[in-house]
Parts: structure tokens; sequence; C-alpha cells
């Protein structure tokens, strides 16, 4: 049996905590491998919901959840988050859910220096969650991090921490901000240094012996491509990579271990914050996407921007991040419309592209060159097979698969679980 990482395949939000659920269930292991706190997946279990930014989705059905290396951890948010699913009924504790060691931590002064500088930035704001999730990743680069590990040597800190500070207290400076109080942030890291450290563990080891084992891993990616820091709509990215070849150095596991990579993509194309969006709607198609949809962002709340699927840009998704197969979701909210259109490629200054240029002016400029196709009035949602399907979705599909150049290996209909049709299985393959 193989291993699969899902990923989102456009700008996050695609349904991705739904289909991990789905898999979670047969998988032996669940691991985050990218990304913070400022992710959301919303599971439907039953008459349960439940809104996960930080934890493995897996840990909602008890499978082994892993928190790798690549990920940085508000410990704070990390406690908040458990003990809020522990309102729910689901049980959390060291055996079934692990935090790699080396993670770099998100503390309280890179929380901070993200709202500052989004403050500051006027026109220029990048639309981050303010979560300290950039910095935080910034100063992993700059090995100035304190990391999960450090929360064991309290007393070893102060030349880690004359680092951080010296780095900080200049940028709070320039923001007419007092330096940071160095006993307060030690007062804090020993508050919570005892819960954390028995969630630690040397993550790659328990993971290489479960791949050793042939235990079905599931790499549950963060965002998606298009946010990608290389590979995404530039300056208007995450702070970290978000394509499939990430969950090799987020965890521990070599890039052989991937697997089955498994784009999630939604049937029409929906951004958060601010960023260049070829084939956004603001007419009244956007917004009936949109109520239909339920568009709301998982952790902000924020209302996401709504257009026309863009095949241009799953494409490049799917190359540059070696997708397998694509799990089609929230299909049923094109129920009822007349028509549709697919955004087939862009012109700019009388030159057509098949890939999004990477300027971020020239992306704001592309205009989207479309191709319609009849819509269908009957009902996809809750379809659990091919046959529940109008012939239309189908051609609908299946022109999606052409121009994407990647075969669908899941469709989904509805945000219950078994509202699924599976084409291809991942597992399998």
């Amino acid at each position: 049996m193989a291993n699969v990482t899902v990923i989102g395949a456009q700008w996050g939000d695609e349904g991705k905590g739904k289909i991990v659920d789905w898999l979670a269930e047969r998988a032996d292991v669940v691991v985050r491998f990218q990304g913070g706190h400022n992710a959301g997946h919303t599971l439907v279990v039953g008459n349960q919901t439940y809104k996960l930014s930080l934890l493995p989705s897996g840990i909602v059905r008890g499978t082994l959840s892993v928190i790798g290396n690549g990920v940085v951890l508000d410990p704070w948010h990390f406690r908040e988050e458990v003990a809020k699913l522990a309102g729910q009924g689901v049980t959390i504790t060291p055996d079934n859910l692990m935090i790699a060691e080396t993670c770099p931590l998100i503390l309280p002064l890179h929380r901070d220096l993200d709202g500052l500088r989004e403050d500051a930035s006027g026109s220029g704001k990048i639309g981050t969650t303010r979560r300290g999730i950039g910095p935080a990743y910034e100063d992993k680069v700059g090995r100035r991090a304190i990391r999960v590990c450090d929360l064991a040597h309290l007393d070893d800190l102060e030349l880690q921490l004359d680092r951080i500070c010296a780095h900080h207290d200049a940028l709070r400076a320039g923001f007419g901000e007092q330096p940071i109080d160095r006993d307060e942030l030690k007062a804090q890291l020993a508050e919570i240094a005892d819960y954390i450290l028995p969630f630690a563990k040397p993550v790659w080891l328990t993971l290489n012996e479960a791949h050793k084992r042939g235990d079905r891993i599931l790499f549950e990616g963060a965002q998606g491509v298009l946010l990608d820091i290389d590979h995404g709509t530039y300056p208007f990215v995450t702070s970290s990579n978000t394509i499939a070849g990430t969950a090799a150095g987020g965890s521990g596991l070599g890039p052989a271990a991937a697997g089955f990579v498994l784009g999630i993509v939604k049937a029409y194309t929906t951004r958060v914050g601010q960023g260049p969006f070829p084939s956004e709607l603001t007419d009244d198609i956007g917004e009936r996407l949109g109520v239909r949809g339920h568009e709301f962002g998982t952790v902000t709340g924020r209302k996401r921007r709504c257009g026309w699927f863009d095949a241009v840009l799953v494409r490049q998704s799917a190359a540059v991040s070696g997708i397998t197969g694509i799990a089609l979701t929230k299909l049923d909210v094109l129920d009822g419309f007349d028509e549709l259109k697919i955004c087939t490629a862009y012109e700019l200054d009388g030159k057509t592209y098949d890939y999004l240029p990477p300027h971020p002016q020239d992306q704001a400029r592309a205009t989207p060159v479309y191709e319609t196709i009849e819509g269908w009035s009957e009902s996809t949602a809750g379809a659990r097979s091919w046959a529940d399907l109008p012939a239309q979705a189908i051609k609908y599909i299946r022109r999606v698969e052409e121009l994407i150049q990647c075969p669908v290996a899941l469709v989904s209909t509805s945000p219950e679980r078994e509202d699924t049709i599976l084409v291809r299985d991942p597992f399998a393959n």
C-alpha cells in the first residue's frame, strides 16, 4: 500500500479537511509537514463539526498524528486547540499526538512583529493572518529560533535569547516599540514547557520506523500551491513551501515516501486576502458562488473572493508539485447554472499565455480567456457514484481533466465525508 500526500492545488480552502478525514480512517499515521496555525481545516463527522488550524486532521479519528519539523508551532495556541477538541470529546495525549522536537516556536514577539509590519504597510499589505507565522520562519532561517527542544533546556537559553532579542529589538525600535522583556519571555516559556514537552518526540525516527513496517502514512499539507513561497503569486504568498516535495524535508522522511500526491481542487476558484486573481467574479455570479459555497475562512472568518475554475493555474500547480491525481470538491455548488466558464489561458499586452507570468503587476493585468460549457439543472449534492451525476456534470469533470492534464481520483459532492465518489484509490497505488 502506498503513502499519500495531500496538498491544496489552488490558493487553499479547497476542502482538504474532509478529504484528509476520509483518508485518515484508513491511514496509520497522519503528518502535518509545513505551515502554522493560519491554515484552517473543517471536518464534519456525523452531526459534529470540528475546526482545526494546527492539529493534523487525523486526530479526530484517533489516528496517530504528527506535527513535523517543517511546521512552526505556537505552543499557547496548541494548548487552546487541544482543550477545544477535548471539549468536543476528542482524546488527545502523547500516545496519539507527537510534535517534532525541532519545531521552531511562534513566540509573542513574532505576533507583535507580524501586526506591526502589516499595519505599517498601507496599500502594500500582504494579507497576513497576524499570527506570527512569517516572522517565525524568518527566525528559523536566520538561525535564531527557539525550538521545542529548547523548552527542556531553558537554563541554557541565554545565547539564543541574545540573538533573537538583538534582531527583534532593532526592528521594534524602528516601529517605536519597547525592547523585548526577556524575563517575561522566559517566564512564558517556562509556563508552557511542562505542557508541550510530553508531546515532543524524535518524529523522524517514528516515521522512518513506520515506513519500514509498511504503515500507511498520510502527509497533510496546509494552504495551497499558489501560496507557495517559491511557486505562488509572490509576494502574496505564505512563508513556507506548500508543494508536495516539502513533505520530505518537513517530516524527516525521504522524498520517495511521498507516495501518491493528491491535489485538492475546488470546482471553481476562491482566494482569501490580497493578490492577483485573474478569473475573479465581482458580480452576482461571484456572490452566488460565495453564498452557496459558504466561502468564509475557517481561521479568519474573512469572506473569500470567488471566480470561475482556472485550469491554467491548476495545471501549473500539478506540474510543479508532481500531482498524481486530483480530488475535485464542491461540485454541488455549480448546480443550477445555465452555463459555466473555465479559464484556459491569459491575454497580456497582445500575447497569449498558457501559464501565469511571474511578476505581480503582469499577474494583476492578465485577463482570462474563457471556454463556455453548458451547465446542469439537476442536483449533484450527495452523489456517491458516477451514476448519480448528471451527464453534463460528468462532461465538466472530464473537460477539467483534459485541461489540467491530470486525472480525477475523487469527487466530493457535499461536506459529509461519505458523499464522495472514488475513482482511483490513492492508497492502492
